[in-house]
């Protein structure tokens, strides 16, 4: 079973064709056991991102309200969400200030590195990083976490 945190940029992919859509829809696909992690704040992140793509008239209103309904389908059924809590906030407080990372960057890395943490601690296997965030994918491998760009696919 392969296992997945993807952060905003890399999870859009799987609702809006982008460079390394098909890719990225492959490897996180549940049929093929996959498990998705990702961070509360992404659900926000992912509707905006689509809303915007929309509203810049990238997407048609159609292809806008399929992807969004499918998200959040995803989001109950598919994902297993990491909550937002002061213990995460702190962490990423101290990333943002290591990395220089911009504030909900810095949420996803933190929320990864929990999600790893209590991976390793109920010894389970690793997971991999999924984010076309050329800084947070330089962050994160620094702090130890496997990583893969879907735009380099």
């Amino acid at each position: 079973m392969s296992v997945f945190f993807c952060d905003t940029s890399g999870l859009v992919k799987r609702y809006v064709a982008e460079t390394g859509s098909t890719w990225l829809t492959s490897q996180i696909d549940p049929a093929n056991g996959s498990r998705i992690y990702i961070a509360q704040i992404t659900i926000v992140e992912v509707v905006s991102a689509i809303t915007r793509k929309e509203r810049g008239n990238h997407l048609s209103a159609n292809d806008a309200a399929t992807a969004l309904q499918t998200f959040e389908i995803n989001c109950l059924f598919e994902f297993s969400i990491v909550p937002f809590s002061m213990i995460l906030v702190n962490e990423s407080v101290s990333l943002a200030k290591k990395y220089a990372l911009r504030g909900y960057d810095a949420v996803q890395l933190a929320s990864a590195l929990q999600t790893q943490i209590k991976r390793t601690n109920a010894g389970l296997s690793p997971l991999t990083l999924l984010s076309a965030d050329t800084d947070l994918n330089a962050a994160a491998i620094s702090e130890g976490l496997t990583v893969d760009n879907p735009n380099n696919h």
